[in-house]
């Protein structure tokens, strides 16, 4: 037989260790790539950070109109399944009053014995009155049969009905998983931002937020228009030229929220994102916006940019992601981001896409 022999023992050097080595350095730097922002390059400048959370907005901004999109179908399919379900039920109610009044007639005519009119007509002591009631058990049998025909239509309405529902709940439920992914995705983008602004000092922090700093937006933003900011804008001037009643009441409700704080899916009255301000400031005239911004846009008549109004909206990057109420000397109110309150801010602060008059 053969002898047994032990396996050579490799050496712990050479490419082993060398692969091994680089296997474990590849995952390191792997972990690393996937921690997010907590192992991001220390050496950032304020700026560079500034420029990175910006960038993190306008990604939660468009994460934001999505969600909000989403949310405003999930709430009018819930509405129609409430309906839905409200008719079924009278519809329902009806149909077994319906069923009831048939089941009375049907005892009745059992309790008769169902006996051949001419031996009711010969046994009958009273002719006349035989005929009389002979007359009106027609009409009752031609009524029976209508109502047994309404019965079986209810029936297919109350199915249709319930059909529709079925429906309507798939639609909710598909919208509800839109708006819980699209909320994931507004959180993990803020929650990042968070963190990078979180290694600024208070100071840098406050100076890069100032509106127009010259950084983030505002370096990635359009050519200056003819109308340049020349100073503030006071409430009463910008309402008075605005081009209609309703767009002054708009810009006179933006001044008085001045200074609210910026949270994701709120349309006020204490906190607004960037379309839920404009859509408050709009439905206090009397006027209703959609939820979103790329459905704002289409709301009214597109003006350029030259044309603009105080209570015009104006939109901003390609996706047309932000939206703002314009107060006049090239200067707009809007819901920045939740790292800024609800403040008057020049135009030239992001990327001009577009602005629409509101009728």
């Amino acid at each position: 037989m053969a002898a047994h022999r032990k396996p050579r023992q490799r050496s712990l050097g050479g490419p082993t260790v060398r692969t091994a080595a680089t296997l474990a350095l590849a995952g390191a730097a792997t972990a690393t790539g996937f921690d997010g922002t907590g192992h991001a390059d220390p050496h950032l400048t304020p700026e560079q950070i500034k420029a990175k959370v910006d960038k993190l907005y306008e990604e939660a901004e468009v994460a934001t109109d999505k969600y909000n999109g989403a949310k405003e179908k999930a709430d009018k399919a819930q509405e129609n399944l409430e309906v839905l379900r409200d008719q079924a039920a009278r519809r329902t109610d009806r149909l077994n009053s319906a069923r009831e009044q048939l089941g009375s007639l049907a005892t009745a005519q059992y309790r008769t014995g169902g006996i051949d009119p001419s031996w009711q007509l010969a046994l009958s002591g009273d002719p006349d009155q035989y005929l009389g009631n002979a007359a009106l058990a027609e009409r009752v049998g031609n009524r029976q049969a209508a109502d047994v025909a309404g019965v079986r239509q209810q029936l297919l309405e109350i199915e249709r009905l319930r059909g529709a529902a079925r429906v309507e709940l798939g639609t909710l439920r598909t919208k509800q998983q839109e708006v819980k992914r699209h909320k994931k995705t507004v959180t993990s983008k803020l929650t990042e931002a968070r963190r990078l602004l979180d290694r600024l000092t208070p100071e840098d922090r406050t100076r890069l937020s100032s509106p127009g700093s010259g950084t983030g937006h505002a370096s990635r933003s359009a050519p200056s228009s003819p109308r340049t900011v020349t100073g503030p804008v006071s409430p009463a001037s910008s309402a008075s030229d605005a081009p209609n009643p309703r767009a002054a009441s708009a810009v006179s409700y933006a001044y008085s929220k001045l200074g609210s704080p910026y949270v994701w899916g709120a349309t006020g009255p204490d906190a607004f994102d960037c379309s839920g301000l404009t859509q408050a400031a709009y439905r206090s005239a009397g006027v209703s916006l959609p939820r979103t911004t790329y459905g704002q846009i289409g709301a009214g008549r597109r003006v350029s940019r030259a044309e603009l109004l105080p209570g015009d909206l104006v939109f901003f990057y390609s996706g047309i992601s932000h939206v703002g109420i314009y107060v006049g000397n090239g200067q707009m109110i809007h819901a920045p981001n939740p790292s800024a309150p609800v403040r008057v801010a020049p135009l030239d602060e992001m990327p001009f896409t577009g602005a629409t008059r509101v009728a």
